[in-house]
């Protein structure tokens, strides 16, 4: 995994975020959409994940596919309002850090998400864990939190 693949994934990433809420403003199957955004980008079906989606209070750790996807798109869990179904009209990557290594790599930085309606831009700081899957680079681990102006 060399800094051009995790660049190239992390344009996967965020593309996939705007696709979910694409299909939703579309009335759309954005359930499937999301589904397969899971299954490409992150490890579920692998290995253990570990995720810490930015917007928890309650239910802080979303360690399975079933509640990540009720992170994503408004699911099971009481809290969540759908990251992805809010929707963003661009997700822009900033200020990003690599760590590569042979097994497994570490990227951070700063994702800064514009609203598809009016209002103020949403900064999150990200850690992404990454790993190969059968050629595939995929999330293992996962922590966000917002960034405060």
């Amino acid at each position: 995994m060399n800094k051009n693949d995790v660049i190239k994934f992390l344009n996967s990433w965020k593309d996939g975020v705007i696709g979910i809420g694409n299909k939703f403003l579309e009335d759309a199957n954005y359930n499937d959409e999301a589904k397969l955004f899971l299954d490409q980008h992150y490890a579920f079906d692998q290995t253990k994940v570990l995720f810490k989606p930015t917007f928890t209070k309650e239910i802080i750790f979303r360690n399975n596919k079933q509640s990540a996807l009720s992170y994503f798109i408004a699911g099971d869990i009481a809290e969540d309002n759908g990251f992805a179904i809010r929707p963003w009209k661009c997700i822009n990557v900033l200020d990003v850090h690599f760590m590569l290594e042979e097994e497994v790599s570490v990227v951070m930085g700063v994702l800064n998400l514009e609203p598809f309606h009016e209002g103020k831009d949403t900064k999150v700081a990200f850690t992404f864990v990454l790993d190969t899957f059968d050629g595939d680079i995929k999330i293992k681990a996962h922590h966000s939190s917002p960034i405060n102006d």
